[in-house]
């Protein structure tokens, strides 16, 4: 009973942290570039989403799409103010000014607010429901779907569809690209829109199981980092399937073992799996332009 328990929280929290990692997926295939303010987004989707939905009472599909708009918004804004100026210029300083982005938004909602953790209810997560002889709320199950179905839509609009390839160009010649009639800035920003609302959902779709706060996106964002890296970054699929691996770990380690060696467990092990696969589980060697 306890083992799938364990098993069946351990794949929703994992497809969370893969729906953030598909983040970072994105923005680095299309921009060669990464967005550390990822767990902020997250945390946005869901104070948005508990705002609009809980507070003013919005339909849940208008809450929902709203939040997912202004999670999007937020991935623009961070592009054209924290990124484009230092890529453009050759500088790595965007590493930086991304985390910087993420303290100002989470200390902004603290202020607004407030730092209280407010239960965002759900009727999938109401009543639980019996699986394999223990209870699970319905949204366990939900979850990890729309993480593989997110996955497998990603990976058919990259190889399959012409925004796909145009997206994948630009990071491949930025100067061939125009050429092509692709607008590079453009297709930037897209994939920075992308990237802060895949993290939005994944905080809407977390938050009725946990509780909505202002820094509820700070360890999620560092462990979708670590996922993303894990799974090999260039790899939508390698990326959600070390979601899922991390999640199982965290959960079972919780479980039998207790919540202190939870994150000893699972960050040794994404440094032992790097140490044998220094480029992921699905990941491939960059190559180098010469």
């Amino acid at each position: 009973m306890l083992l799938i328990s364990a098993i069946v929280s351990g794949l929703a929290v994992g497809s969370m942290y893969g729906l953030i990692a598909l983040g970072f997926h994105v923005t680095y295939v299309v921009s060669n570039t990464v967005n550390f303010s990822q767990g902020s987004a997250m945390m946005l989707g869901a104070v948005l989403g508990y705002t609009f939905g809980i507070r003013f009472g919005w339909p849940l599909p208008l809450a929902v799409a709203m939040a997912l708009f202004l999670c999007a918004i937020f991935g623009l804004v961070i592009e054209r103010t924290l990124v484009r100026p230092f890529a453009e210029r050759g500088s790595n300083g965007w590493l930086m000014a991304t985390v910087a982005g993420g303290i100002v938004i989470d200390n902004i909602v603290l202020f607004t607010f407030g730092k209280e953790p407010r239960a965002f209810p759900s009727i999938l997560a109401q009543k639980p429901i019996e699986l394999f002889g223990t209870g699970v709320f319905p949204l366990q199950l939900v979850i990890p779907v729309v993480g593989i179905g997110i996955t497998i839509a990603l990976q058919l609009a990259f190889n399959h569809t012409r925004l796909g390839k145009a997206l994948l160009a630009v990071v491949q010649n930025k100067d061939a690209a125009p050429l092509m009639g692709i607008n590079v800035r453009a297709a930037i920003a897209f994939s920075f829109a992308l990237s802060t609302a895949l993290a939005g959902l994944a905080g809407l779709l977390i938050a009725p199981l946990f509780s909505v706060h202002s820094d509820m996106g700070t360890l999620f964002g560092i462990k979708a980092f670590a996922v993303a890296i894990l799974g090999g970054i260039s790899s939508a699929s390698g990326v959600m399937l070390a979601g899922f691996l991390y999640g199982l770990i965290e959960a079972t380690v919780t479980a039998f073992a207790g919540s202190t060696y939870t994150q000893i467990a699972a960050f040794g092990v994404v440094i032992l799996a790097l140490a044998v696969m220094p480029n992921g589980l699905l990941g491939r060697a960059a190559t180098k332009k010469v």
